[in-house]
């Protein structure tokens, strides 16, 4: 299986994992990090427990990181890098830049924060709806945005200086009638004609904006100086410069600033999908977890998103893996339960092997692919075995979880019974965790004839501290069951191989006492029963179907 080396695959096992799916989750990703080209990562569904981290801590093994959902986000498709504009720049240097990119939006951008955004539809309604003569002044423009909209050069005057009032005027008429229309602050188009220019100067303009580079007379300039007005030299005529000076105006006064459309790094595509499909832009800003801008999302990058690539171990059932595995490309499924729920777009990879533990598939893998299993991943098989074996004690082990069991432990240099000890030890303390973390530790759901049903367990080697459980999981299971479903949870004694079956729900009663014996007011004590998998879940099913 070739993959590209940059593309991470998550190697994940259920919700409210186990031994075993964190260290099989940990071990086959080191494996395929040897054997296949890609970048393979363990991850987690949910919390893990207390068994686990004693294993974890034992052999100093890093917790893999959790994951909630694996849907594809916005960080998996294709983010345009697209440059953004300064809040000051005029909407003629937006319009060539927007052209060179051949970018429709672009967003404006102030130290890393989204300002606004600018489309090229905003720079064409701009300049056909432009009726406001003191467009400047009202945007407060920069003179430096007017030369570069006009070609113009300062002749007179600061160019770092802001338009603040005035209107635009075309100085056509003679003196006489213009000093009736030229008001304080006015920037006044004119051409070579002394008259007009010295009638601006007297009438306070603000800037004159002399056309087809006619010279400019040190007398007009001499006085521009002394009664504050700026002078400009263009060689473009009247006409054209009408027609450009309000393209000089800034950006942030055209850009839409409220109600903005953006989306996040981490948004899932399932569920901005609508609103992608509701407005018409082509591009929308997208911001990380900073909340700065880092590129656009385009409606065409849709069409090649890549989802998230994933294999599942030690569980093959839709109800128990990590939520979003619908939106996600399964890759493999290494497990050891029965046949599940699960469905793929794709062929796959598909292991499942009648034995005690995932674990003990992932050594055959090792083995079968000629890898040298190091003393820290044979440390976490080997306590994945154990712990799914009940340290071999439960009817799901075979001859070859033992087998597998001791030669790891060979490796990573463990007694089987010492560290087995310690291990259910750890697991068992249960003093700093609430019913409902108990209940939810090794928790799955499950579904036979249209009935749906989860089943818990916990296993512990203190006789006392599960009786001390029982009567708390009773009462949480009461107010947790829902309409129309089924809990029960196996406090299980790996000393005496039995296990105290609570359950809750309509119809668990009557299920209980057919499978397993008449029950007390809500739980029965059943010898022989630690096997969730093996014993527990076939002869519900068994119930169910009669």
């Amino acid at each position: 299986m070739k993959m590209l080396k940059e593309k991470k695959v998550f190697v994940i096992g259920h919700k409210n994992p186990d031994t075993d799916s964190i260290c099989s989750a940990i071990a086959y990703a080191a494996l395929k990090n040897k054997t296949d080209d890609g970048v393979f990562v363990p991850k987690r569904a949910g919390e893990v427990n207390n068994e686990t981290k004693y294993v974890l801590d034992f052999f100093d093994v890093e917790t893999p990181e959790f994951i909630g959902h694996v849907g594809t986000q916005v960080k998996d498709v294709e983010i345009k890098p697209t440059p953004s504009l300064d809040e000051g720049i005029s909407l003629k240097n937006a319009w060539n830049k927007m052209r060179d990119l051949r970018e429709s939006t672009m967003p404006i951008v102030n130290d890393g924060v989204l300002e606004g955004i600018i489309s090229v539809k905003d720079i064409a309604t701009a300049n056909m709806d432009i009726y406001e003569t003191r467009i400047l002044a009202i945007s407060h423009t920069k003179y430096t945005n007017v030369l570069d909209a006009i070609d113009g050069t300062m002749i007179v005057g600061d160019s770092e200086e802001e338009i603040t009032k005035g209107k635009i005027l075309i100085g056509a008429a003679n003196p006489d009638l213009l000093e009736n229309y030229v008001e304080d602050g006015d920037m006044l188009l004119t051409g070579n004609r002394f008259e007009n220019q010295l009638c601006g100067i007297e009438m306070n303009a603000g800037c004159i904006v002399v056309c087809t580079g006619a010279p400019i007379s040190k007398t007009i300039q001499k006085l521009a100086k002394e009664n504050n007005c700026k002078i400009i030299s263009t060689p473009h005529d009247t006409l054209m410069v009408a027609r450009l000076i309000s393209q000089s105006a800034p950006v942030r006064y055209f850009m839409k600033k409220d109600h903005l459309i953006t989306f996040s790094r981490e948004d899932f595509i399932s569920d901005i999908r609508d609103t992608l499909a509701k407005i018409r832009h082509r591009d929308f800003p997208v911001l990380g977890r900073d909340g700065k801008y880092c590129g656009m999302l385009s409606r065409r990058s849709l069409l090649s998103m890549d989802n998230k690539k994933i294999i599942l171990v030690d569980h093959n059932e839709k109800g128990q893996a990590v939520d979003g595995i619908d939106e996600a490309e399964i890759l493999e499924i290494i497990d050891h339960h029965r046949l599940g729920s699960m469905e793929t777009a794709l062929p796959v990879f598909f292991r499942n092997q009648p034995v005690g533990c995932t674990g003990t598939i992932i050594y055959d893998l090792y083995q079968e692919n000629n890898v040298e299993v190091d003393q820290k991943i044979a440390g976490l098989l080997c306590s994945a075995i154990i712990s799914d074996t009940l340290m071999f004690r439960s009817p799901t082990c075979t001859p070859k979880d033992k087998k597998a069991a001791e030669e790891l432990a060979k490796i990573a240099g463990i007694e089987i019974q010492e560290h087995a000890e310690k291990m259910f030890r750890a697991g068992s303390s249960l003093a700093d965790k609430t019913p409902e973390e108990i209940f939810y530790q090794d928790f799955k759901k499950f579904s036979g004839n249209d009935k749906n049903f989860g089943a818990g367990q916990i296993s512990s080697m203190d006789k006392t501290e599960l009786e001390q459980l029982r009567p708390k999981i009773a009462a949480y299971m009461e107010g947790a069951v829902k309409e129309g479903e089924m809990l029960f949870f196996l406090l299980t004694n790996i000393l005496t191989e039995s296990s105290d079956l609570v359950f809750a729900g309509e119809g668990a009663k009557e299920l209980v006492e057919t499978a397993f014996g008449e029950p007390e007011e809500n739980w029965v004590h059943v010898p022989g029963l630690v096997s969730r998998k093996k014993q527990f879940v076939p002869s519900v099913l068994h119930v169910l179907q009669q």
